[in-house]
């Protein structure tokens, strides 16, 4: 799903490591509650967000079981142009909706999405893949409170991200 285009290409290995030991996502995910939009709060750095601002991921379930992702960005600042990257995933099986593969290029899947971590009532979500390369840390509005980025940060430290790398977002 997210991130944000974002976890579709984290099949390249470009980047900064954060993290040497990913853990596999901590709760099952409910589909139905995870679509709808997303606000991108912070990520690591990568080069297909170079330059973006004001970064949305929206997901919706198809009927087929499939999951539509699209993101959206501004360029150079949060009024610049938009910029869309369409995209699709399905669900790992034996994941708990938690594992999804994403594509944004042709019919196949590479790129991976794990969910972490994420609010108990999806306020929050945090998304990471296997290499620790990619990072991005998600809310369900632009600018959360200070109390909730406090515990997204202290949720994905715990989880072993490097935050030093994370660049903030803006809106």
């Amino acid at each position: 799903m997210t991130a944000v285009a974002l976890g579709a290409c984290a099949v390249a290995t470009r980047g900064r490591v954060g993290n040497r030991s990913v853990p596999e996502p901590a709760k099952t995910v409910d589909l139905n509650r995870y679509v709808g939009l997303w606000y991108e709060i912070g990520r690591y750095e990568n080069w297909f967000e170079r330059g973006c601002e004001a970064v949305t991921a929206e997901y919706r379930v198809r009927d087929s079981g499939a999951v539509q992702v699209i993101n959206r960005c501004r360029r150079g600042d949060p009024n610049g142009p938009t910029k869309i990257a369409e995209g699709r995933a399905k669900v790992v099986a034996g994941s708990g909706n938690a594992k999804l593969k994403v594509s944004f290029f042709g019919p196949f899947y590479f790129g991976d999405y794990w969910v972490l971590d994420h609010d108990p009532d999806y306020a929050w979500s945090i998304v990471g893949e296997p290499s620790g390369r990619y990072l991005w840390l998600l809310s369900r509005t632009a600018e959360p409170s200070v109390e909730t980025r406090q515990i997204i940060d202290a949720r994905a430290r715990e989880l072993g991200y490097d935050m030093s790398l994370v660049r903030p977002t803006q809106h």
